[in-house]
């Protein structure tokens, strides 16, 4: 990791979203938290994490075309039999149905707005198309485009999403080295792009946890060029330096 990144290089910011914009932890807790409490299961939120996230990685690497609610579905009734409980059908049908309800970030569309005054904002997310529809009515983000796995027939950190960005930056006439890459995740996101030589940084919002929660550890080597604990910290930190690039001192900035 190092500070010197100059944000005002960039023309397009590529964006994971569940993780990142959208807190999916919140959302996948607010269904496997019910159903533990349910089945007398004496475990914390991030106790049942732990123990889905390994099964939605497996689910979305051995079917890569299926849409997100069938991966969320089948990597729930993984999890039941990881912990010697069955899980129903409606139950695994109330996670699958459940992403257009998962919560923003309190900072998500604020920041994305004043983003959006610097930079292309492009989404390429593990997600379906619907889903994301859902999920922008709480962003209400300007994207010049959405890459889902729907659309590419594969899941991060699979390389799809990234060939598909190569065209998606083409028919944007956006240069490669001006995109920056803006994710939570560094087994999904920072993993690869390290792979596919892309400039990223770190929106570290479990910096005041341990662990990894729902995403699993990084088997690979991964990178990022600065970490910013939330939204709201980097866009403060791309404000400042297009403030610094006009000659113009903002005091009180955040790093």
């Amino acid at each position: 990791m190092t500070d010197e990144l100059d944000l005002t290089s960039f023309a397009a910011l590529s964006f994971d979203c569940y993780g990142t914009l959208i807190d999916w932890e919140a959302g996948i807790s607010a269904v496997l938290g019910p159903w533990a409490h349910d089945q007398e299961l004496s475990l914390s939120d991030e106790q049942l994490l732990l123990a889905y996230s390994d099964n939605e990685a497996a689910v979305e690497r051995e079917t890569p075309t299926a849409l997100y609610p069938q991966v969320l579905a089948e990597a729930f009734t993984r999890t039941g039999r990881v912990l010697g409980r069955v899980v129903s059908a409606e139950w695994a049908r109330r996670l699958g149905e459940s992403v257009p309800n998962w919560p923003a970030f309190p900072d998500s569309a604020e920041a994305l707005a004043r983003l959006a005054q610097r930079y292309r904002l492009i989404i390429v997310s593990n997600v379906h198309r619907a889903g994301f529809s859902g999920s922008n009515e709480r962003l209400r983000g300007d994207f010049a485009a959405v890459i889902t796995a729907e659309d590419v027939g594969a899941y991060k950190p699979a390389e799809n999403h990234f060939r598909a960005l190569d065209q998606t930056l083409s028919e944007l006439d956006v240069p490669r080295d001006q995109l920056l890459h803006v994710a939570q995740s560094l087994f999904h996101d920072h993993m690869p792009a390290k792979r596919e030589g892309l400039a990223s940084v770190w929106i570290n919002r479990r910096h005041d946890r341990p662990g990894w929660g729902a995403t699993p550890a990084p088997p690979e080597e991964y990178s990022y060029a600065r970490e910013f604990t939330s939204m709201r910290t980097f866009a403060d930190a791309v404000d400042a330096a297009f403030a610094a690039s006009n000659g113009v001192t903002i005091p009180g900035e955040e790093r």
